[in-house]
């Protein structure tokens, strides 16, 4: 249970019309006076987002915070964010709490993982922070001054990562965003088939979201600040075009060795264009290792020290979901694919 006045939670258990065997589950629990479920309506899109914009009619607190069903926030979470909120100023309208997962030691892709999360949650996100520029907020561990969510709108029904169109929005408002001193532990998807429909839905809607964003360039630049503006094509267009990519040069380099070819081109400027990409490849190995060695020093995930020197690997399986990614958005963009989970051996962490 949360370190918190219970008199002063309003929770909100959002469950979908189409989830019988879930509702009827929940119903025959004894709730205590500040719990409600939510039930919405079996109408398109079938999204999380359709979902908490909802659920949102139905909040009455100051503050609303996002948890998935599978999370396991730390136990002062809330009382640390109303602190925060309480000694800053009005424009900070979200706060991001750390994400980690308790079972990286599943296997090769929990630990991958967990090294991702662990470079982006307390490596990336914290800097950006710092420096007041637009942060992609993850999928739970938000937290909002309601008043501020409902001015911009809300969630985006029909993105798939609502959650970083959000914080873009947020940015282009005119409000900050920052990160909270605090864990929220969750299940790492540890199977090689749902991880790739997990980050293809991420990926998907990042695309959705660039999309989205520029559609007008000028005033998104406008909105963001010239600084806000080059993170966001940093960090939104770098991914995707990262991702897609990284196998191609795989591909041209085994191709021009097999052809004899590897940096013997026919001239000088040849070679220079092929050792410059050889450079920034390797260059951009280099810093994504060690950003990810350095975040994951700071945390209990020590034992995986070793493991960063795996990231290029772990970076072909997200390189295939980002051409899953690209053939959905065309194909089926508001498609929803859902991760199932309680699939791990390893036992939940519950608060103590």
């Amino acid at each position: 249970m949360p370190d918190y006045p219970a008199a002063k939670l309003d929770i909100k258990i959002v469950l979908e019309a189409s989830d019988r065997a879930t509702i009827e589950a929940a119903e025959k629990l004894a709730f205590p006076g500040n719990v409600d479920l939510v039930i919405v309506p079996d109408r398109e899109p079938r999204t999380k987002p359709k979902a908490l914009n909802f659920a949102l009619h139905f909040a009455t607190g100051e503050f609303v915070v996002i948890y998935d069903a599978e999370d396991r926030p730390e136990p002062d979470q809330l009382r640390k964010a109303a602190t925060v909120f309480a000694q800053a100023p009005a424009t900070l309208v979200c706060l991001q709490a750390r994400l980690d997962y308790y079972n990286a030691r599943e296997n090769w892709l929990s630990r991958q993982f967990t090294i991702e999360y662990a470079t982006l949650f307390r490596g990336l996100l914290p800097l950006l922070a710092r420096f007041r520029l637009p942060l992609p907020l993850g999928g739970t561990s938000n937290h909002f001054r309601t008043c501020a969510l409902r001015e911009v709108g809300a969630w985006d029904p029909y993105n798939v990562t609502e959650d970083a169109d959000l914080g873009m929005r947020l940015a282009r408002a005119g409000y900050r965003t920052g990160t909270l001193e605090s864990t929220t532990w969750e299940e790492a998807c540890c199977r090689p088939m749902p991880w790739i429909r997990q980050r293809t839905r991420w990926l998907k809607g990042w695309m959705q979201t660039f999309g989205v964003h520029m559609r007008s360039p000028r005033d998104a630049m406008a909105e963001l600040g010239f600084a806000g503006f080059l993170s966001f094509h940093a960090y939104f267009a770098g991914i995707i075009v990262s991702a897609l990519a990284h196998p191609v040069f795989y591909i041209l380099m085994l191709y021009e060795a097999l052809q004899g070819r590897l940096f013997a081109g026919e001239g000088a400027a040849e070679n220079l264009l092929l050792w410059i990409a050889a450079v920034n490849f390797v260059g951009g190995y280099a810093a994504n290792i060690a950003l990810s060695a350095f975040a994951v020093a700071e945390t209990r995930h020590r034992h995986l020290m070793a493991h960063v020197l795996f990231i290029p690997i772990y970076w072909l399986f997200v390189s295939a979901a980002a051409y899953r990614a690209l053939w959905q958005l065309f194909r089926a963009p508001f498609h929803w694919e859902k991760t199932e989970h309680g699939v791990s051996r390893i036992a939940r962490p519950f608060p103590a």
